[in-house]
């Protein structure tokens, strides 16, 4: 089988790897589609990212879908033919952390596609793939590329929860790549009425208004768009801060009413607050990382019909056509997430 992996910035290579047979508890996946993800064009364009640095050759790649080709041994649950969600994400279910309820904060994750740890965790950009059973949600009724955005989808159902009740409330979303417009999306299903976002692109502040934004703002490094926000204290309830970036977070922490809510997801290095704004406001800084459970929600939610991702899979290139992928998927004047087919 191929695999698509990293070597080192811009140093992407499609390398013939074995297939091996299922092992008891596991399937083996016929790959059809892969999403690039955030993290994996941070180690596609600069070799990782703050602390995480690449130091050995590693497959990318963990927002994928597939069709199972066959069935290790005790796999009752699942039937060859079946198109699948995969979840990246493997605690062991034995830590302090898993058996308290925190899963994703598992002290032995074996998330795809991850450089945190030494060795790496391989990713799952590969023709073939064989998974645990229990990391598969049955993605009947779906497509491959819709399938194979659960994962993204997940990470901000779970930032949804993070926050809290959203019925009524005012949401501000900063950053409107895909995890920024699949947030309007969850925050809207949470029952949010009034929703704000930003984002330097036109591209991705259209995606954003066809996800459901009430107002949305181009921003710049001269203006100050949320001004309209930040009379009485501040009128925003909850941010969903998904770019990273410290002058998003900061134009959030003035625009956000005494006691609101900030869920940060964007990953970059470490920032500079005004602390002092966050402590007269009383106001609620919490992280937001990966997701457990929230991603066999996140597929009974598309099944439902009620998330429709299509609109937000822009692109889709053959495997052999990965570096343009990549590229492409870096472009965020006509990319808002880029797939990958493996068929």
């Amino acid at each position: 089988m191929k695999s698509l992996v990293i070597h080192a910035p811009r140093d992407l290579r499609i390398e013939d790897h074995p297939v091996t047979p299922p092992a008891a508890g596991e399937v083996q996946i016929t790959m059809a589609a892969g999403g690039i993800c955030g993290s994996d064009l941070h180690y596609y364009q600069n070799g990782g990212f703050g602390a995480v640095k690449l130091r050995e050759p590693m497959i990318l790649g963990h927002e994928v879908s597939g069709h199972v080709s066959a069935l290790g041994e005790g796999v009752t649950t699942l039937k060859v033919g079946q198109l699948v969600a995969v979840s990246p994400s493997r605690p062991c279910a034995k830590c302090k952390f898993c058996l308290s309820g925190q899963p994703n904060q598992c002290l032995n994750m074996r998330f795809y596609g991850s450089a945190m740890p030494f060795p790496h965790i391989q990713g799952a950009f590969s023709q073939v793939l064989n998974a645990n059973a229990t990391q598969c949600a049955v993605a009947d009724g779906l497509t491959a590329g819709e399938a194979a955005m659960a994962e993204p989808l997940a990470v901000c159902l779970h930032a949804v929860r993070q926050a809290g009740p959203l019925l009524g409330k005012t949401v501000l979303v900063t950053g409107c790549g895909p995890i920024g417009v699949l947030c309007i999306l969850a925050a809207r299903r949470a029952g949010a009425d009034h929703i704000v976002a930003t984002d330097m692109s036109d591209f991705t502040l259209e995606k954003a208004r066809e996800a459901g934004a009430d107002v949305t703002f181009k921003v710049t490094k001269v203006d100050k768009p949320l001004q309209p926000y930040m009379s009485d204290k501040g009128q925003v309830d909850v941010q969903f801060e998904c770019s990273g970036a410290v002058s998003a977070l900061t134009a959030g922490i003035h625009a956000m009413r005494p006691g609101g809510t900030i869920v940060q997801l964007g990953l970059s290095g470490d920032m500079s607050l005004p602390m002092m704004a966050i402590t007269a406001k009383e106001l609620n800084l919490k992280g937001s990382f990966r997701f457990h459970e929230e991603f066999f929600t996140g597929v009974s939610l598309m099944q439902k019909g009620l998330i429709d991702v299509k609109p937000y899979i822009t692109q889709t290139l053959p495997m052999k056509d990965a570096v343009e992928a990549f590229e492409l998927a870096s472009d965020r004047t006509r990319a808002m997430k880029t797939q990958i087919g493996f068929a």
